[in-house]
């Protein structure tokens, strides 16, 4: 849906430009978007109406093979890109590390919160216990991983410990 995907665009900018304003960082002198005018125009907007800054913004347009083909202005203006340039090729290893760091992203969100879920079925491990075990552990293999004394080094009670290392041992077990 295209309207969710400007509102994501929008929230991503914002976020990012909003902290690089408040810490006093420097701004780029262009920003390169993962996609075409949809996403151009979520930029454009929250960069000027609501952050009053005033960056260029281009678009990474992908063909129909999902490789990146144009560069997309912010009046809509396709670029065609020479596929032997060093600009093209600099291009496509922007958008291949996007696309990295996103997947990537993605799988660790998936993975907190499949985490997340395992902890929430062991009695006696409420929302407090659960955030402390994702935050100083992060994936289930390492709590797995820790042993009982570990876990009570993080405050949890004996016996709670001791029930979230059968729990997960009898989870692995299946």
């Amino acid at each position: 849906d295209h309207a969710d995907e400007a509102a994501s665009t929008r929230e991503v900018i914002y976020r990012r430009y909003s902290r690089l304003l408040k810490e006093h960082e420097n701004l780029p002198d262009l920003i390169l978007m993962d996609g075409a005018k949809i996403q151009i125009d979520a930029c454009i907007d929250v960069l000027q109406n609501q952050l009053g800054l005033n960056i260029p913004v281009a678009g990474m347009v992908k063909n129909e093979h999902h490789k990146t083909a144009d560069l997309m202005t912010e009046t809509g203006e396709k670029i065609g890109l020479n596929p032997k340039s060093e600009g093209f090729y600099l291009l496509q290893r922007i958008q291949d590390e996007v696309h990295r760091f996103a997947i990537a992203f993605h799988r660790q969100v998936h993975s907190k919160n499949s985490l997340s879920s395992r902890l929430e079925r062991i009695k006696g491990v409420g929302p407090k216990t659960r955030t402390k075990l994702l935050r100083n552990f992060g994936s289930l293999k390492r709590l797995s991983e820790a042993s009982v004394e570990e876990l009570t080094g993080l405050g949890i009670p004996q016996k709670t410990a001791q029930t979230i290392k059968i729990s997960l041992a009898k989870e692995n077990e299946t």
